[in-house]
């Protein structure tokens, strides 16, 4: 061993200046990327789209009735409905003084100026449309119905969406107009929706990020117990996340990809896990290093290498995962997919370049007071990990069947996940203004009020089609389009004619937006179309359809393909194709099981009402995806272990020298994902909770028990066909007297 240290320290100072030259660049330009991403980070949430109509497939019937719908405004753009609700004794019968002031205000509101833009209300109403004063029959409230220009209202004032911003200037002068009159003042409709949805992204910026990064450090100083070394991976970290973030704040601006707040929102929280959990795994394997070999760039040299293929393995079995979201039917799963391949790949270059940079530059001193030295000593001989190798090594058998039992029994209860899809008032896992608006509208009037399913109809089918759809108990009237005097900006009493056709308004007895509403859409088409083949059906609810629609679609032709793929992956890294099914039946299993816990828990803990259609597959997306990872660093070390000592004994080294650094890397993603709860919207906080059990599931059992206990019992066979399932080849004696 003397030998071999003495003439390695021959070579290590030319060496160790070349590599302290690259770590010096590296850094460098690391610093110079930083300097130019940074400003992005307030500018990123300017560039989302978080409209459902604009993620929809050209070929959606909604999309389709759209473009025909707008040519009945007398404009090009297309309407936000936005319901302004007004409670309490307000009735033009037994209140005509504070009815008429109601509609004085809706007469004065349109001309009431921004300040955060300094322009007037009505610069982001739909021109000529009046804003309509609606008095209950009870007279105990009043609807007022504003439609915003959606294309306007999308635009920035400053570097803040408009939208919000729009619905909070009207809520504070509603307040302002009739708080002291004991009057509850409510905006809601889509408009009011969709801006409490824009606020609560807009968190992601703030709440989202700080307390990720908290929990990062918090979690790195545990792990290392150093006050200086947790700062390197986390600066390594924001570093990958200030990169991925500036050439998909680009991307999306120049109309490359798409981006919404949810997708946002899963970049940080992804970038900072990965990062991290790749900079443990080669943090661990420099400090092993460190014990072996007097110069810090040697060892840092040795590590990398041995951790450089199971880093683009796993970074690479994500990026393949998320890109075949590109065969999705929404543009918002389309966009995910690049966005997240660009921060896992963000994360990987970090790790790799930055990170080594940073560990060589500062040298040993930096893991004090912990310093590891050149002294040959294994720290993973003994301790926990080494204690659970044991147990594994005795009763494999027993190990594997009992953990299989009981992830199959969880998995049962995976089919009764309601994957039904959530109304527009239950995104949120707090109540908003909007959602406690639509519940009060719904006392007073019709609940599809101000938000009614459009029906494109022939002019000569507009009577057969109207008593089609009023036999339907669930539609409360159905009134067709007027045509608008240029001069009043009032309807004239005459039915509008575009094309040879007329738009018909159907409203709903129930809530627009429920999933009751979206079930009645293919009822309604067939309905309508038995009386006009050539109708159209459109509209809010419609829309919420459609996307329900294409997400089930997504989740038959994508989860086979990214399965497939990381088999693919797995088997060219292992060299075993036995290897590779084998852990991706485990973490398939480990992902069912996920599911039936899901189910349990948001039905009996949380109160979710259902999951969005979409979850199945984001969740096994990134589960598959991230939970292959541990299996990946795991058998990664034990092949290289299985060439020295075998595989029975690989299997249960390999176990014990990953077992920390693996456990520390699955807890870091699970709570890096169980941020996302903090956002106030249901879809989210599912997936969070999902990725973060699902995560720890993989590493703590599956990784700790199910895989190396059947590996364990498989013995050498495990890497059929490469030359390694024949350890006849293998010396052992002499490999272990070496």
């Amino acid at each position: 061993m003397s030998s071999i240290r003495s003439e390695k320290s021959v070579r290590t100072p030319v060496k160790g200046r070349k590599l302290l030259y690259i770590a010096i660049i590296a850094i460098v330009a690391w610093l110079i990327l930083g300097g130019i991403s940074g400003p992005v980070f307030s500018k990123i949430s300017s560039v989302q789209e978080n409209d459902n109509s604009a993620f929809l497939p050209e070929s959606a019937e909604s999309t389709i009735a759209s473009k025909v719908i707008v040519k009945f405004q007398d404009q090009s753009a297309e309407l936000l409905p936005t319901l302004i609700l007004l409670e309490g004794d307000v009735g033009a019968a037994s209140n005509p003084a504070r009815f008429a002031e109601i509609s004085q205000y809706a007469q004065s509101l349109p001309n009431k100026i921004i300040p955060e833009s300094n322009r007037a209300l009505s610069d982001y109403l739909a021109p000529g449309l009046a804003i309509a004063t609606i008095p209950s029959e009870n007279g105990r409230a009043v609807l007022l119905n504003l439609q915003i220009n959606s294309e306007v209202a999308a635009e920035n004032i400053g570097d803040e969406p408009a939208l919000p911003i729009i619905i909070e200037f009207i809520r504070d002068d509603l307040e302002r107009t009739f708080g002291s009159n004991d009057i509850d003042s409510y905006v809601t409709g889509a408009g009011g929706i969709f801006a409490d949805l824009f606020n609560a992204f807009g968190s992601i910026d703030t709440t989202l990020l700080k307390t990720t990064l908290g929990v990062v450090s918090i979690i790195l100083i545990l792990v290392y117990r150093s006050p200086f070394l947790w700062l390197i991976p986390l600066f390594t970290a924001g570093s990958a996340l200030a990169f991925a973030t500036f050439i998909v704040y680009h991307l999306a601006k120049n109309d490359i990809i798409d981006l919404n707040g949810q997708t946002q929102g899963i970049l940080d929280v992804l970038v900072l896990g990965a990062a991290t959990d790749y900079a443990l795994l080669l943090i661990s394997r420099y400090r092993e290093e460190l014990h072996n070999h007097e110069s810090r760039f040697v060892a840092m040299a040795i590590a990398w290498r041995g951790t450089v293929e199971p880093i683009l393995a796993s970074g690479g079995t994500v990026i393949a995962g998320l890109m075949v979201l590109l065969l999705s039917d929404l543009s918002s799963n389309r966009g995910l997919g690049p966005v997240g391949s660009i921060g896992i790949a963000s994360a990987m270059l970090a790790a790799l370049t930055l990170l080594p940079a940073l560990l060589v530059i500062f040298g040993r001193w930096i893991f004090w007071p912990r310093i590891p030295k050149a002294d040959g000593k294994d720290e993973k001989a003994s301790g926990i990990w080494s204690k659970i190798g044991n147990l594994v090594d005795r009763r494999p058998k027993r190990i594997w069947i009992s953990t299989a039992v009981i992830l199959l029994i969880f998995a049962g209860f995976s089919t009764s996940l309601n994957t039904s899809g959530l109304a527009q008032t239950e995104v949120f896992t707090k109540k908003q203004d909007s959602v406690l608006g639509l519940e009060r509208l719904g006392l007073y009037f019709p609940s599809g009020e101000g938000t009614p399913v459009e029906i494109v109809v022939a002019q000569d089918r507009v009577a057969d089609v109207s008593g089609a759809v009023l036999r339907l108990d669930q539609v409360a009237s159905i009134t067709p389009q007027l045509r608008v005097d240029q001069l009043t900006g009032q309807p004239d009493g005459e039915v509008k004619i575009v094309d040879g056709r007329v738009l018909l308004k159907a409203t709903l007895a129930i809530a627009a937006d429920s999933k009751e509403a979206k079930a009645l859409i293919p009822v309604l088409r067939s309905t309508v179309k038995s009386a006009d083949p050539t109708a159209l059906i459109g509209g809010q609810t419609a829309i919420g359809f459609d996307v329900d629609q294409s997400s089930r679609r997504d989740n038959k032709v994508i989860i086979p393909i990214v399965l497939l793929l990381i088999a693919v992956i797995l088997a060219a890294l292992l060299r075993s194709i036995f290897a590779a099914g084998l852990l991706l039946a485990t973490v398939v299993l480990s992902f069912a099981a996920t599911l039936g816990v899901c189910a349990l828990v948001f039905d009996n803990v949380f109160g979710f009402a259902a999951t969005d259609p979409s979850f199945p597959l984001f969740a096994f997306v990134f589960l598959v995806a991230l939970g292959i990872d541990y299996n990946i660093f795991l058998m990664t070390r034990v092949r290289e272990e299985a060439k020295k000592i075998g595989t029975k004994a690989g299997i249960i080294k390999g176990l014990t020298v990953t077992g920390g650094v693996i456990t520390s890397a699955g807890i870091v993603l699970a709570a890096t994902f169980g941020v996302l709860g903090l956002l106030p919207l249901v879809f989210l906080a599912e997936l969070g909770f999902a990725v973060a059990f699902g995560v720890l599931l993989d590493a703590l059992v599956v990784r700790t028990f199910l895989v190396p206990a059947l590996v364990r019992v498989i013995g050498p066979k495990i890497w059929w066909p490469s030359k390694l399932q024949d350890e006849s080849a293998l010396d052992l004696k002499e490999v272990a007297r070496s």
